[in-house]
């Protein structure tokens, strides 16, 4: 194909023989009236436009025409009074139709959704969520919680369907795939929610689609044998867990009778005959948005969790650790009830969990210590945590207790039964190893007087079992089971003796199940610091009112596990005597 360029002092023309004349680029042209040439419009994504020929005049023709002296000067300022006449290319993306509040509100909760449910699925696949659904939609990085929540919610109810219609429609292609949760999110509402807006990519890829999705369902129906949408739908509902909505005060902010009036504006509110600083609503009461939450005034804890802290109570002034500590409810509750006293060191291992913890501590306005670590590397004689006096220990456990609060049963694992195989058996005994290992370290912090185990599970093997296998090393600690909350009625199994001293909440009856035992050291001993944690032979001193003990008095106290021989091969022992002149 032959070129040939004409130049002149203001314009390039390039030809190109024998169909078409290009004229500079990203510039506009109007029709032209000639016998000679046509002029046509850049297509989208050409800068150039196009001189489309008039056969029968000719190529030559036309050379001729585009002299300087003839119509190329014409043609040059036709270009320019069009060009002036179009809006630069800016102003063109800015005309573009803005999204409505609506579309925009759409949009962005699609993306929260998926981003949460991604988290969600992550950690389920692993069985170590980050954190409950809940926790994740209503942390402060998402905006649009409700709709959020929602989405999330009805998508994992879903989801064994939305599997099931995507692979029969066969749509996705390698980009949509590395996008997998938004495209359930989509999905979702393009079958089974509500039409209010599709704007976005993969909202108009899963429309353009949506005969392909609809026609899968209903092959997914007659394979199933159902007669419609709702029989199949019922295989995935949720039961209904109506239960009170409860929230703490935080006594470092508010006081609870101004909580109460304040809150008593909207809902009927009253005060737990158990915990001092827990006020009880109405089930369904939506508090996320009310400024005593926003604020961190009120936090919305439930009265089983807030116990935890409650049976712990430490005196203000203590040092006092949460060995296990995120999301940090329990955390920064322990910081009220020490009325901001004293020091409070929170222990988390999780670098996203950490995260959620930070934002709470925050929010609550206490001053708490946050380390980014395992509780179990801690060295209890280093000078940061030898004063310890209290520790909240909270492990993870398989929050068999909370699985309706936490949305469990919407979770791929529970959904194919695997809460009742082996697999499940496997990880509670390694979860109750683990819990056996937390609980043997924290008995071994010299100055700590109180200690709270506490779980979400309603399974033995992590509850009275963990405390039986411990009640031994504890009390050659001088330990022994406290009593916490003497008038709740529901206690411990009785399969070890002192279960008395337990406390459970049901799941059913209180809506939660919780296991808590609270550990009191003897009074007046503790750790000799001249021996090892880990040694076999701990020596225990008295701590109070030396000058009026006798000789007599002030023998070692022995726990009860040990006596006869062994009391008397202790005190034969000169480097196992105690000094206390």
């Amino acid at each position: 194909m032959e070129t040939i360029s004409v130049t002149t002092t203001s314009r390039s023309l390039r030809l190109i023989k024998p169909t078409a004349l290009i004229v500079g680029s990203n510039l506009g042209l109007k029709l032209i009236s000639s016998p000679v040439w046509r002029a046509q419009a850049p297509q989208r994504g050409n800068g150039a436009f196009w001189i489309e020929l008039n056969p029968i005049v000719g190529f030559q023709r036309f050379l001729s025409l585009l002299a300087p002296s003839k119509a190329l000067p014409t043609l040059l300022q036709t270009m320019a009074r069009f060009k002036a006449k179009q809006p630069s290319s800016g102003a063109a993306e800015k005309k573009k139709p803005r999204m409505s509040n609506a579309e925009r509100s759409a949009y962005f909760s699609r993306r929260e959704a998926a981003k949460v449910l991604r988290s969600v699925l992550q950690g389920d696949a692993h069985r170590r969520a980050v954190a409950t659904i809940k926790s994740l939609v209503y942390s402060p990085s998402i905006k649009n919680k409700k709709a959020t929540f929602a989405l999330v919610c009805q998508t994992l109810k879903h989801l064994p369907i939305i599997k099931d219609v995507l692979e029969g429609a066969n749509i996705l292609n390698s980009r949509w795939k590395r996008q997998v949760e938004l495209v359930y999110i989509i999905t979702y509402d393009i079958l089974f929610g509500q039409e209010i807006s599709f704007v976005g990519d993969a909202e108009k890829f899963l429309l353009q689609r949506k005969v392909s999705l609809q026609s899968a369902l209903a092959r997914l129906l007659v394979r199933k044998k159902m007669k419609c949408i709702e029989d199949l739908l019922d295989r995935y509902q949720t039961p209904d867990v109506s239960k009170p909505r409860y929230v703490r005060v935080n006594t470092l902010k508010l006081d609870v009778d101004s909580a109460l009036i304040d809150l008593r504006k909207q809902y009927m509110v009253e005060k737990d005959d158990l915990v001092p600083d827990l006020l009880k609503l109405p089930p369904k009461c939506d508090l996320h948005d009310h400024p005593l939450v926003m604020n961190g005034s009120v936090f919305m804890q439930g009265k089983a969790s807030s116990m935890v802290a409650a049976a712990l109570d430490p005196d203000p002034g203590w040092e006092v650790l949460d060995a296990c500590a995120a999301p940090g409810n329990k955390t920064v509750h322990l910081a009220a009830l020490m009325r901001g006293k004293g020091k409070v060191i929170a222990c988390e291992l999780n670098k996203e969990r950490i995260k959620r913890l930070a934002d709470t501590v925050r929010l609550s306005g206490a001053y708490i210590e946050v380390f980014h670590g395992d509780f179990l590397s801690l060295d209890p004689k280093d000078p940061p945590y030898s004063k310890v006096r209290a520790i909240l220990l909270d492990p993870s456990c398989s929050g068999s207790g909370t699985v309706a609060e936490r949305l469990d049963h919407l979770l791929p694992s529970h959904a194919a039964g695997q809460s009742a195989n082996v697999d499940e058996t496997e990880r509670l005994t390694k979860l109750a190893s683990f819990q056996k290992k937390v609980l043997t370290h924290a008995l071994c912090f010299p100055q700590v007087e109180r200690i709270v185990y506490s779980t979400c599970s309603i399974h033995q093997i992590e509850n009275e079992d963990v405390v039986k296998s411990i009640l031994p090393l504890a009390a050659s600690h001088g330990f022994r089971l406290g009593t916490p909350f003497p008038q709740w009625h529901r206690r411990g199994l009785p399969v070890l003796e002192g279960f008395e001293h337990l406390v459970r909440t049901d799941p059913v009856e209180d809506k939660e199940g919780f296991f808590i035992a609270l550990f009191v050291r003897e009074e007046g001993s503790v750790i000799h610091p001249s021996l090892s944690p880990d040694s076999s032979h701990l020596s225990l001193v008295k701590r109070t009112k030396r000058k009026n003990l006798s000789k007599k008095e002030a023998r070692i106290r022995m726990p009860t596990l040990y006596g006869g021989m062994f009391k008397m091969f202790l005190y034969s022992k000169p480097s196992f005597r105690v000094n206390l002149k």
